[in-house]
């Protein structure tokens, strides 16, 4: 029926057509709105932020991800830049923190608080230079510091003595119900031989419950993606976000069925071939096809739609997004990778 539809009309945008209520015995409630962001990572709402400069950035991937979306950062900032936001993705919410933050027992306080600090930590745990660990130095301990405390070593605030700790593979339920006995925010996870293997604390265990539907990767961390160009440096900066643990990677450019896009994914999955990477933009069927081809994971769809878009008014091209949609995903079902319409719905 919609194969008719579509044909009988050059091209389609939303405000030519409506949708006619019929009979349904469907509840809302009873809806599954679970849909593939790009290869292997799964959405609860299918729902993407914008890589644009004033949208996305670490704190707005963080909320999209607790509520089942994804954020996709933008790249208009050095590649340094880029990477730190998304560790702040990587490191705001964790089942258990197998590669937490530590401080030597040398690092002085003010050195601990401005960590804390760039992190939303509460507390650091302490390592000697084995990794074993010795102390952990909380928001408690530091409560009353002063002036020159500051300057002093975090051996002289942290806590050393009778220090709670859990054996590596320890359970949530179970960490849970030490911190409840211990009346404690931060359990330690350490080896036989004392060294700290990961970190399991009271906020990311309320996250989880407070979030039931976040995107989470296999080791619990909120899913975060960024945004890349076709520009001689696409592996320095593909390599600092990989390196922060980023899930998916888009080339986001406004004409994406060309040879520097087809390139771009090349070079990104000769050198990743295990890395989700979205491309785009889109409008026609040949353009999937051939993003596909060259490795894409998914198809970002629409030119020129947005009410504040400037592409079509700049450069005359564009196509209206109901068609683009429609003829882009078929051809993507067909191929078996998704599309991502993009947000804008009126011109």
């Amino acid at each position: 029926m919609n194969d008719d539809f579509f044909s009988r009309f050059e091209a389609l945008t939303f405000n030519d057509v409506v949708v006619v209520p019929g009979y349904s015995e469907t509840l809302p409630d009873s809806v599954d709105t679970t849909a593939t962001f790009a290869a292997e990572i799964e959405l609860a709402a299918p729902l993407v932020s914008a890589a644009m400069d004033k949208v996305t950035e670490g704190r707005m991937a963080v909320a999209m991800a607790r509520h089942g979306g994804i954020g996709v950062i933008h790249r208009n900032m050095s590649i340094s830049d880029q990477a730190a936001e998304v560790q702040k993705v990587k490191r705001s919410q964790s089942g258990m923190i197998t590669d937490p933050v530590t401080l030597p027992p040398t690092a002085l306080l003010h050195e601990a608080e401005a960590l804390m600090h760039k992190f939303k930590f509460s507390g650091v745990p302490i390592t000697d230079d084995s990794g074993h660990l010795v102390g952990i130095l909380t928001n408690r301990d530091i409560r009353f510091c002063e002036g020159s405390d500051f300057e002093l070593p975090v051996t002289e605030f942290m806590t050393a003595k009778d220090l709670v700790t859990a054996p590596v593979g320890t359970s949530l339920d179970e960490a849970k119900a030490i911190l409840q006995q211990h009346r404690i925010e931060k359990l330690p996870l350490v080896d036989d031989s004392g060294g700290l293997a990961g970190l399991i604390t009271v906020k990311d265990i309320q996250k989880r419950l407070d979030f039931p539907n976040a995107s989470r990767d296999c080791r619990g961390r909120l899913r975060c993606a960024a945004a890349i160009g076709v520009g001689d440096d696409i592996e320095e900066r593909v390599d600092a976000l990989v390196e922060m643990g980023v899930d998916a990677v888009s080339i986001d450019t406004a004409h994406g069925h060309s040879a520097n896009v087809v390139k771009a994914i090349q070079r990104i999955k000769g050198s990743w071939p295990d890395l989700a990477v979205t491309a785009g933009n889109v409008v026609t069927e040949e353009g999937v096809e051939a993003l596909v081809t060259a490795g894409a994971d998914a198809i970002k769809v629409g030119v020129g739609a947005g009410s504040i878009c400037t592409t079509r008014v700049v450069s005359g091209a564009g196509m209206p997004q109901l068609s683009a949609i429609w003829f882009a995903a078929r051809r993507g079902r067909q191929l078996g990778v998704p599309v991502i319409a993009d947000g804008g719905i009126t011109f």
